[in-house]
């Protein structure tokens, strides 16, 4: 505990850092928008990027999007050769500071941010008041988050230049998609499924958007593929089963329930993001990141906004925030972290390829599951710590796939 204490001591003091970065970065992302014609994407909350005029779709990281939410919160990153890497590095170069110094302070913020999110994220949803009470509002945790991203995405906004004629009805969609997708992570969180669990459970997105694809587009998929998805799924049951007797709760069914469900909406809101890409090429408009970010999170918000008040939430959860500072404290950091976090996501996109944002990202995922196991107190049997492996080698071999060009956009 004393370790943890430390830790968290550590992350509330660099948070500050995080944020003045965050800002140099929107700085810095404003001037490589004035020098450069090409349009990035923004995660995850995945939107299209041209880097080199080919068209690719960047994950999310939100999350946490996730994150928890990363996540904005987050599709696939597709990439094909090595000339875009070249482009990006030639641009970085444009702008600056060496290479290694801005992949340094990306992917150094991507991690300090979306790690420090989902510790926060778990300990939101594993507090327990003086009376026994525990905070269950998750839409009103994803108005406040939500609320955080378009702060920072209007002012984004303003330093690169905003985009007009963005088609409202096709942002005001897929923001309501996502949002539900991460509010269904959040209540699994709240009903008992252990943030471990969650958080592979989340990175087999594609399967849901795989059957999809199978059912309705009549697509095709490699052995490869099947079986990434068959570890990471696979892996992520083994390890719900092979926790030790009290080492932590255990996976409620309502839990399990809500997160295939986010997992279901994570494969509705890949469709929604295709619809909006191409009702954007119709209509000739090219929204910049941040006119991504700004619009998505502001009908997140509104769409979280309207269910939360029609669920009562809004009320009870300023109550226990109000009656539990402690709480309140965390729930303020984690919409930071969120905001921080896509902040950075951007700096990357704008200075590298998207392979790199994706590698920084996909193995975020795996040290967050790690650090939840050593920090909070979960206990695995060998044959959960043999899921853990599984679950990651999967994730590991889709990232592969994709350095290798041989991975599909899903």
């Amino acid at each position: 505990r004393t370790t943890i204490t430390t830790i968290m001591r550590l992350n509330t003091s660099s948070l500050s850092t995080l944020v003045l970065l965050a800002i140099t970065g929107l700085a810095t992302i404003s001037t490589t928008s004035a020098a450069s014609s090409s349009q990035f994407a923004v995660p995850r909350r995945a939107f299209v990027s041209k880097i080199d005029t080919k068209e690719k779709v960047v994950p999310s990281s939100s999350q946490a999007s996730l994150e928890l939410n990363t996540s904005s919160t987050s599709l696939v990153t597709n990439t094909r050769g090595g000339s875009d890497t070249d482009a990006a590095t030639t641009m970085a170069k444009e702008t600056g500071l060496p290479p290694a110094a801005k992949l340094l302070i990306g992917a150094g913020g991507i991690y300090g941010a979306f790690l420090y999110y989902g510790s926060l994220q778990e300990d939101v949803f594993r507090y327990t008041a003086a009376d026994g009470t525990q905070f269950k509002q998750a839409w009103l945790l994803q108005v406040l988050e939500a609320l955080a991203n378009v702060l920072v995405g209007f002012v984004g906004m303003q330093l690169t230049g905003a985009t007009k004629n963005i088609p409202q009805m096709a942002f005001a969609i897929s923001g309501a998609s996502q949002v539900s997708a991460k509010a269904c992570t959040s209540l699994a969180l709240a009903n008992g499924l252990s943030f471990p669990v969650a958080t592979l459970a989340k990175s087999g997105k594609m399967a849901p958007v795989m059957l999809g694809s199978l059912i309705l587009g009549g697509a095709t998929y490699s052995l490869r593929e099947y079986l990434q998805v068959a570890l990471i799924i696979g892996g992520t049951a083994v390890v719900s089963m092979g926790k030790k007797k009290g080492g932590g709760s255990t996976s409620s069914l309502m839990g399990v329930a809500y997160i295939i469900l986010s997992l279901v909406l994570d494969g509705v809101t890949a469709g929604f993001q295709k619809r909006l890409k191409a009702e954007t090429q119709k209509i000739g408009v090219k929204p910049k990141p941040y006119d991504f970010m700004f619009w998505t999170n502001l009908y997140m918000c509104l769409t979280a906004i309207v269910i939360s008040g029609a669920l009562g939430e809004v009320g009870t959860g300023l109550a226990y925030c109000t009656s539990n500072p402690e709480i309140l404290e965390k729930i303020v950091k984690f919409a930071i972290c969120s905001a921080v976090g896509q902040s950075f996501i951007f700096y990357t996109i704008a200075n590298f390829d998207p392979l790199i944002l994706s590698t920084v990202t996909t193995t975020r995922k795996i040290f967050s599951v790690l650090l939840s196991i050593f920090l909070k107190g979960h206990t695995l049997s060998l044959t959960g710590w043999g899921g853990i492996a599984m679950a990651c080698s999967g994730i590991l071999s889709e990232m592969a796939a994709k350095m290798s060009g041989k991975a599909k956009p899903h």
